[in-house]
């Protein structure tokens, strides 16, 4: 696993492109705005470069006459990758030159798209699974054994390499390593407590689900790296929580999963997920620890000293957890209880309410409750709190396209379009259009926020029959409430599950206040979660 990020943002990846062409960024920034596309914009750039001008800042006659290869492509990123301190902005803009300098127009728009990390394939990782299945292992049917392979390694030009080699066996192979992230477990959810002691077997842990940051540390010696839910290598924003692993984790090697919790300094108290944001940044990290200090909420243990725990049940996790960890004033367990009934799970439920928490997340004792990697299942279930509305909790949707406003919202987004994922056919498909919630501040600052995801076209794997002003990338989950669900003609998710002409809606949706940076958008709320909780209130009405 190479946890490397190229650290390009737009503006510098312009700024190279200026020195590449000899156009100034105010050209380049006008055939942006035209094209919507940096990649495009690159192309159109590269075509009506100014050579004169280019020949004179380099100095030879040689520029153009020199075809790039992969290997020098792959090289000089990584040495842009690898710029640090002062003058690397520098560096990385001349090293980006230099492969634009020797591109193609086509070269150009797919290096572009790749230094900014937009290449707008419509194509997901499950996609490239299937296709590495029938390509090197006779079928569809060796995917579990390659999913298993991704899940561990999170590394999937790595599992392509080794699948092309070795076939089937070259996957059965992988195994779980300090430093490469494991594919985080996910919960569903279910809304009373009934429903989930039953799904349950009448009998489960309950813990804690915490407002903060999940984080997967992975510990050997004294070497700490953290890995956030997406697999970004976030281990440069919290220093502090590295000192709690050294500190706490007493094991020599091991892979533990936790909450990181931003904590009042002066109180000791919970603060909110979206403060913890503000430790997301790239300077001033001792003075964010100093005003947002953190604690770490233990609740999982994925490996110790080279016994891979994912196969193991949780119990077994739970207790080797235990006994490799040493509580501290910033170090704790997850608050767990075990429960038997649903009065038991009601109380301890209302207990994680009044002590700030979102609510629980009650896990499976069963033999066969293994850690499902990169898996959304019924091992673990959710147990959110309901807000004051008839919409049983919020919901996670990606944001698929924007429509302009008017009146005071002229010139920015007035409503976003959004979705619900479907994981069987992998597309997105549209649940509603947001436009309340959002405060001035997010009203100003979307154009930019999104403009690197905005494409020309829907998105291949966005289903809608509503058109949007602006179409994205789906990338940004926001977190909505609502008043209800209802049956619609207009929006795509669950279309044909309750009728078989509509679709289901949520009626007045509400942005929450809550971006959820932390969540990939395959993490969304399901079609088949919405369907269920649609049959959830269906059941209420008529009672």
């Amino acid at each position: 696993y190479v946890g490397v990020e190229l650290g390009v943002a737009e503006k510098l990846a312009l700024r190279a492109l200026s020195l590449a062409t000899g156009l100034s960024a105010e050209e380049l920034e006008a055939e942006l705005k035209r094209a919507g596309d940096i990649g495009v914009a690159a192309e159109r750039a590269l075509s009506r470069k100014r050579v004169k001008s280019l020949l004179d800042f380099v100095g030879s006659s040689q520029v153009g006459a020199k075809k790039l290869t992969v290997d020098e492509v792959y090289n000089t990123l990584d040495k842009v990758a690898k710029a640090t301190g002062e003058g690397s902005q520098d560096a990385k803009i001349s090293l980006i030159a230099s492969l634009l300098r020797h591109a193609t127009p086509k070269e150009a728009k797919y290096l572009m798209r790749t230094i900014t990390g937009r290449l707008r394939l419509g194509i997901a990782d499950m996609t490239i699974l299937d296709a590495l299945a029938i390509a090197f292992c006779g079928g569809k049917e060796a995917r579990p054994l390659i999913e298993r392979a991704y899940n561990l390694s999170s590394d999937l030009g790595y599992v392509a390499k080794v699948v092309a080699e070795k076939g089937l066996e070259g996957a059965k192979q992988f195994r779980v390593t300090i430093g490469k992230p494991i594919r985080p477990m996910l919960a569903e959810r279910l809304t009373t407590a009934e429903e989930i002691l039953q799904k349950l077997g009448g009998r489960c842990v309950a813990e804690y689900k915490y407002d903060g940051e999940r984080i997967q540390a992975h510990k050997s010696g004294t070497d700490v790296i953290l890995f956030s839910r997406r697999l970004e290598n976030i281990t440069h924003h919290y220093p502090d929580a590295c000192d709690i692993i050294r500190n706490h984790v007493k094991a020599d090697e091991a892979i533990v999963e936790a909450e990181c919790v931003a904590i009042d300094p002066d109180t000791g108290e919970m603060r909110p997920f979206q403060e913890l944001m503000h430790r997301r940044r790239k300077y001033g990290i001792e003075e964010a620890m100093k005003e947002y200090p953190v604690s770490l909420f233990f609740f999982d243990c994925l490996y110790v000293d080279g016994q891979d725990l994912t196969n193991a049940p949780y119990p077994k996790r739970r207790e080797v957890l235990m006994k490799i960890f040493e509580p501290g004033e910033r170090a704790m367990l997850a608050t767990y209880k075990l429960i038997d009934s649903v009065e038991e799970l009601e109380r301890f439920f209302e207990e994680a309410i009044s002590e700030g928490c979102e609510g629980l997340v009650c896990k499976s004792l069963a033999p066969d409750s293994v850690y499902q990697a990169g898996a959304r299942g019924w091992l673990w279930i959710k147990f959110k709190r309901s807000y004051q509305s008839k919409l049983v909790e919020p919901i996670d949707v990606t944001v698929v396209g924007a429509f302009w406003g008017k009146g005071k919202r002229a010139g920015k987004y007035g409503a976003l379009l959004c979705a619900v994922y479907d994981p069987e056919a992998d597309v997105f498909r549209t649940v509603c259009k947001v436009g309340s919630g959002f405060t001035d501040e997010d009203l100003e600052k979307m154009p930019e926020m999104f403009r690197p995801y905005v494409i020309e076209h829907k998105h291949p794997r966005v289903d809608s029959k509503i058109k949007a002003d602006v179409w994205f990338v789906p990338s940004v989950v926001i977190e909505i409430i609502g008043d209800e669900i209802t049956l619609s003609p207009l929006h795509t998710a669950g279309l044909g599950a309750i009728k078989p002409d509509a679709g289901l809606a949520i009626r007045f949706p509400r942005f929450t206040g809550r971006w959820r940076f932390d969540k990939s958008p395959e993490d969304s709320t399901t079609v088949k979660e919405l369907v269920e909780m649609y049959k959830i209130q269906l059941k209420k009405i008529e009672a």
